[in-house]
């Protein structure tokens, strides 16, 4: 994969995000930007989960498909998601049908919300493991990890308080797209949050 690819815009971009124009908006409008809205982090904690052995592509692709049959991520709401959810969320074709991972969805909303009710919010616990920003952003694609000490903090962290599907290069990720660090690479036009 090339570090950089320039856009039919004349804009360069980090090379993994190709020409699909999904992949592009995303890349663009929301990779690396941070959020601190408990929901919309959940959902990518759980969107990274289901992509597991998949390309973030296919996610982004069923993704409105998910935010419907999951009642937008609504923590509470999935929460309290019974046995007959989980087998229409294992009929529903407009999303990855895969047991363990909807169980997790579910049982990790639980978790989430012992967790806001311990320390207050999402936002908070979460943000609480981002690394130092990095003086500049890496040069290479090659350069950057799929794992940190800190990814790896949080998956241990999670994992203690019961979460499934959180292991440190899908919490990696997580913390790539929800702006805890900015991997997009030197060159890209996208401004550093």
């Amino acid at each position: 994969m090339d570090d950089l690819t320039i856009g039919a815009d004349g804009r360069a971009r980090c090379g993994w995000c190709g020409d699909d124009p999904a992949y592009v908006a995303y890349h663009d409008d929301e990779w690396g930007q941070p959020v601190h809205d408990d929901d919309r982090l959940f959902e990518k904690l759980c969107l990274e989960g289901f992509q597991a052995g998949l390309s973030w592509l296919t996610i982004l692709r069923k993704r409105e498909n998910f935010r419907t049959a999951f009642a937008g991520f609504d923590i509470a709401t999935v929460a309290a998601f019974d046995e007959a959810d989980v087998e229409r969320l294992l009929a529903d074709a407009g999303i990855v049908r895969h047991r363990g991972k909807i169980t997790a969805a579910i049982d990790n909303a639980a978790r989430a919300l012992d967790l806001v009710a311990e320390v207050g919010s999402l936002d908070e616990h979460l943000w609480s493991f981002a690394p130092d920003v990095r003086p500049a952003r890496l040069s290479a694609m090659a350069w950057v990890p799929s794992s940190t000490p800190e990814s790896t903090a949080l998956s241990r962290d999670l994992k203690r308080r019961g979460w499934r599907f959180v292991g440190p290069t899908t919490v990696y990720a997580f913390m790539q797209s929800m702006g805890m660090v900015d991997d997009h690479v030197d060159g890209c036009w996208v401004p550093r949050a």
